[in-house]
């Protein structure tokens, strides 16, 4: 077995891509076959083509992403798609994606690093979704403004908040990316502060008549933990050298 497929089968089982469940444009797994023989890993949190571009800039012969090639479903392979596949192809680059497997894989996934990274541990599965729990809660006793500063610093990034819960914080929920428009689950399960990426904007009035802190840190700025720490994974267990792209959206 190549180095390529010995990594998609390690990546297969250990973020048990058959049994978790997603969006269907997100096709977790291998999406573009490339080069047998892997000596540099990439990630990144989104396949775009200034992404690709970079990549291939870079001699990455594997691309790890969070968001893969195919979120708008079936479609024709032409325009921006055509050129990312094209790019890629043309330099022998493979391409895996990894979108919820990774934000709730307990070791290497985005729920899970980002709140280690504002000093959360032993967080409770909590939020369940097709069959699985999609966010994490935690018991704490924490002041709202302390929070927001450790979110600020971690991420290195401006975060908005809908304050409208409590100051003084006792039951916390995360789920990283595009999940505000789940705070009123997170509020029926008890959460008085949640934690996600990005939210619509109705969701912040009613965060407001919820009574819930909801605190918005960033789509991007939360989902870029996984990928790099899986790339940082896998480059030391098969010696390969590797490198993050950080493509920030601003979200």
């Amino acid at each position: 077995m190549h180095k390529l497929d010995k990594i998609v089968a390690y990546l297969d089982q250990e973020l048990k891509i058959k049994q978790i469940p997603d969006y269907p444009g997100a096709i977790n797994g291998l999406q573009l076959r490339g080069k047998k023989n892997i000596h540099k890993i990439g990630a990144a949190v989104d396949a775009a083509l200034p992404v690709i571009q970079e990549a291939v800039k870079e001699s990455i012969d594997l691309l790890l992403v969070h968001h893969g090639l195919f979120w708008g479903g079936a479609q024709r392979i032409d325009g921006p798609l055509y050129k990312k596949i094209k790019t890629a192809m043309d330099a022998g680059m493979a391409i895996y994606s990894s979108h919820i497997p990774l934000d709730v894989h307990n070791k290497f996934g985005n729920n899970a690093l980002f709140a280690k990274s504002i000093g959360l541990t032993k967080g409770i599965p909590f939020l369940e979704w097709q069959g699985i729990h999609v966010g994490l809660r935690f018991n704490v006793e924490m002041n709202r403004s302390n929070l927001l500063k450790k979110i600020e610093k971690t991420l290195q990034n401006k975060i908005n908040i809908a304050p409208g819960g409590p100051a003084k914080i006792k039951k916390l929920g995360i789920i990283t990316g595009g999940a505000g428009s789940e705070v009123e689950a997170a509020a029926r399960e008890g959460v008085d502060t949640f934690i996600t990426g990005e939210g619509q904007h109705h969701t912040f009035t009613l965060a407001e008549e919820l009574g819930v802190n909801l605190i918005y840190a960033g789509h991007y700025a939360t989902e870029t933990f996984g990928v790099t720490s899986l790339a940082n994974h896998l480059a030391k267990k098969y010696k390969l050298k590797k490198q993050f792209i950080h493509h920030p959206t601003g979200l």
